[in-house]
């Protein structure tokens, strides 16, 4: 059977392949909030605070590629949770600078390796015009998807921030 010009098959390997992709998000977000009590996208938040030692919402937003605001929102649930504090800054009070307790490190002693680490990688191995193909068919598919600009930032979790 053709559909418009395409095998149905090969259709279907497509949309299987994208199920693969999603189910690996699905699971490694579920094995990341067993072992560490966070989701993909705070684990992320976590390691970034880890690596600067402390840092403002903006500076995180920026690294992350998402909105302040998303920030905000999501600091504000890790502060609730116990993984980080918030603090006003001693070289300018009309900063605030986020810091990961002692909780923040334990759950990421406990996090297995993130997806998008693993993801790069993987991906860093391979040759430069297999990255370019990869990024190339990646941004088409996003925009058959109508992905669009999302608020979502570069990293590999569908779920709640």
């Amino acid at each position: 059977m053709v559909l418009r010009g395409v095998g149905v098959e090969r259709i279907d390997v497509c949309l299987i392949a994208l199920r693969r992709i999603l189910r690996a998000t699905e699971l490694h977000g579920k094995e990341l909030a067993q072992s560490a009590g966070l989701t993909p996208v705070q684990l992320r938040v976590v390691q970034i605070l880890s690596e600067t030692g402390t840092s403002t919402g903006g500076a995180v937003a920026r690294r992350m590629h998402v909105a302040p605001a998303t920030i905000t929102a999501m600091i504000d649930k890790l502060e609730r949770a116990g993984h980080v504090a918030r603090a006003r800054s001693e070289a300018d009070r009309r900063q605030t600078m986020i810091a990961l307790t002692d909780k923040g490190r334990e759950a990421l002693k406990r996090a297995p390796d993130a997806l998008q680490q693993r993801f790069a990688a993987e991906f860093d191995a391979l040759e430069d015009w297999e990255q370019a193909m990869i990024v190339a068919v990646l941004e088409r598919v996003a925009t058959m998807l109508d992905a669009g600009d999302t608020d979502r930032g570069a990293v590999l979790y569908p779920g709640d921030l």
